[in-house]
């Protein structure tokens, strides 16, 4: 969590400013060699991802693969061999995976608690809806994703929801054309 953080609704649009201005000088440092580059490997997991592919080494990490049993020319109609049995099989889940020499092998963990299974589901119609939104262009679908949001609904009515989304179509534009 931030420091500083207490809750508050504005807090990380209140504080992105201060992020942003920070974080420009502090590449401004980097590139005038004023700073160093700190060199420690993390725990982002491309460079974990290699080594354990490239020198067979297993690494465990939780990672985003689709619910399906998919494997490079074997047929599957998305519901076979699904890692969370009672989510849909079409979609990307976030499970254990064993990473070595034979690639990423995701841990099956069968059925989920129904409130669980729920949750996601209402999660992957929303996620659903906004990649159609991208992939159609469709500011209709984007509002309609919006509108399953948890926390947007939470605090904005359908009628205001609609209003946000297109506001925000309407300022990024030039950054997002085509979209009807």
């Amino acid at each position: 969590m931030r420091r500083g953080y207490d809750g508050g609704s504005r807090f990380y649009a209140t504080n992105w400013p201060n992020w942003r201005t920070a974080a420009d000088e502090h590449r401004a440092k980097l590139v005038s060699g004023e700073a160093k580059i700190d060199l420690k490997r993390s725990w982002e997991y491309a460079s974990w991802i290699i080594e354990a592919r490239e020198k067979d080494s297993p690494v465990r990490i939780h990672g985003n693969v689709m619910n399906c049993d998919v494997r490079p020319g074997k047929q599957n109609d998305g519901e076979s061999g699904k890692l969370i049995t009672n989510l849909h099989g079409d979609s990307a889940v976030e499970v254990a995976c064993m990473i070595d020499r034979n690639g990423i092998n995701p841990t099956r963990y069968g059925k989920l608690p129904p409130q669980m299974a729920h949750i996601c589901a209402s999660q992957q119609a929303y996620f659903d809806l906004a990649a159609t939104a991208c992939i159609e262009k469709s500011k209709e679908a984007a509002i309609h994703a919006l509108m399953l949001d948890p926390l947007t609904a939470a605090v904005l009515t359908p009628g205001e929801i609609r209003e946000m989304t297109c506001e925000m179509f309407d300022a990024e534009k030039d950054y997002l054309p085509g979209y009807q």
